[in-house]
Formats: C-alpha cells, sequence, structure tokens
C-alpha cells in the first residue's frame, strides 16, 4: 500500500511538471549549443519514456530505496533532464559533453541541489536503469523530419522553400504545448507526426503562389501514412501554431 501510494503521488508530480521539465531541457539544450539530433533524442528518452516509466520503475522496494528517488524531487527530475542530454550527446557527438560542462549547468540552473560528479554517474545509471539499457533513439520523429525534408529538396523546387528550422520550431511548440505534448509520446506514430510537420511547416514557409507540388499524396507514398491522418493532424498542430500565446 505504501509503494503505491508514493507512486502515485510521484505520477502526480511528474504529470504537473511535465511541461516544466520539457521546457528546462530545451532551454538547456539551446544554453548548451547541442545538434538538433541531440536535442530531440533527449527529449525522447526523458519525456517520451523516462518520465512515463519512472512510477513504475519505483515500484520495486529495491529502487524506491534510491536516495535520488526516495523522495522524487523537482531537482531530482531536472538532473534526470540534463543526463538525458549527457546520455543523447554521448550516442550522436564525436566530442561528448563532459560532466564538468554539465555540473556547471546544474550548478547555476537547479539552485535548490548542487549535484557533484559521483552524484551524475549515479543518476546516468538509474537513468538507464529506468529504460532498462534500452536507450536507442533511431525511431523518433526528427529523424524522419529530417528524412522528408532531404527527400523533398531533391524532388521539388518548392522543397528548397521549406524552412527546417521552422520545422524544429513546430516540433518544440508541440512538446511544450499541454494540449499537443502527448502528440509525441503517445497519440502519433513518428513518421505520421514528421509527415504532418512537413506539411505545415509547407503549408507556413513555401509563398502559396508556389504551392504547385502535390504534397500531401507525396507525403502519403514515401510514409505509407493515410492522407486523412495526415490531414487531421497537420490541421491540429496548424490550429495550436496558430493560436495566440
Amino acid at each position: 500500500m505504501e509503494h503505491s501510494s508514493s507512486s502515485l503521488v510521484d505520477s502526480t508530480l511528474i504529470s504537473s511538471q511535465r511541461l516544466s521539465l520539457v521546457e528546462f531541457l530545451i532551454q538547456s539544450a539551446e544554453h548548451l549549443q547541442v545538434a538538433p539530433v541531440v536535442k530531440y533524442s533527449a527529449l525522447s528518452l526523458f519525456a517520451d519514456r523516462f518520465l512515463p516509466s519512472l512510477p513504475r520503475f519505483k515500484i520495486d522496494a529495491q529502487n524506491s530505496n534510491n536516495w535520488l528517488l526516495k523522495p522524487l524531487t523537482e531537482s531530482a527530475l531536472h538532473l534526470f533532464a540534463v543526463i538525458s542530454l549527457w546520455i543523447s550527446t554521448k550516442m550522436h557527438d564525436s566530442r561528448p559533453l563532459s560532466v564538468t560542462c554539465l555540473r556547471s549547468l546544474a550548478n547555476k540552473s537547479i539552485s535548490e541541489q548542487h549535484f557533484t560528479t559521483r552524484n551524475f554517474l549515479e543518476a546516468e545509471v538509474l537513468f538507464m536503469q529506468v529504460l532498462n539499457f534500452e536507450i536507442g533513439t533511431t525511431n523518433i520523429a526528427f529523424l524522419f523530419l529530417q528524412e522528408l525534408w532531404i527527400q523533398i529538396k531533391g524532388v521539388a523546387k518548392a522543397g528548397e522553400l521549406i524552412n527546417f528550422e521552422a520545422c524544429m520550431e513546430i516540433m518544440d511548440l508541440l512538446y511544450e504545448k499541454e494540449e499537443t505534448s502527448l502528440l509525441c509520446t503517445y497519440s502519433c506514430p513518428p513518421h505520421s507526426l514528421a509527415a504532418s510537420i512537413l506539411v505545415v511547416t509547407y503549408v507556413m514557409t513555401v509563398p502559396q503562389h508556389k504551392w504547385e507540388f502535390p504534397i500531401l499524396p507525396w507525403a502519403k507514398f514515401v510514409t505509407s501514412c493515410k492522407e486523412e491522418d495526415i490531414i487531421k493532424m497537420a490541421t491540429l498542430i496548424l490550429r495550436h501554431v496558430l493560436e495566440p500565446s
């Protein structure tokens, strides 16, 4: 009963803090000037997989006794967000971020608690344990989106006009908004989400008089997604992108 109650408390904390944690991760990625693939891989590891898995992981009595989880605090969650960037940079960068660099960031941005190098190493191990050491990030929307962008530039002049920075800004916005945050996790397959973001960016950044390319049939063909699903998701994304902040 005690562990069940603790898990409920943790789930409530994670749910209430999810958007602020995602925003913290994005800001940290910008501060560290990591490559986009590092940022979006970290978001996938942390927001899409680590946070949903953590309450279940803590149900095990042995796991729940770890000092980083007993009790689970906002500071610890911020540390895990930084850890996700560390793991991601190890996978994607030839020169990964050093623990000294990450500690400096954490000490500036996590004012409630200072973490040592040993704390970082312990947090990294725990992070990977929660994910059952499954840290692959090949199946994320960003990589599909990047590939679609490269492909469309090769087959259509209008593809050269699609602003990839705008694609990434839209993806950030989807993660940061409560109504769309879970789209990146549960509601939409990554290739379908990528196709929808590309369609939205096409509509928003390509001048209307140059809309001669059949973007929807092409996206359907290269992704094997249903056209109606792409339209439905693109419409939802547009509504949230264009609504007043």
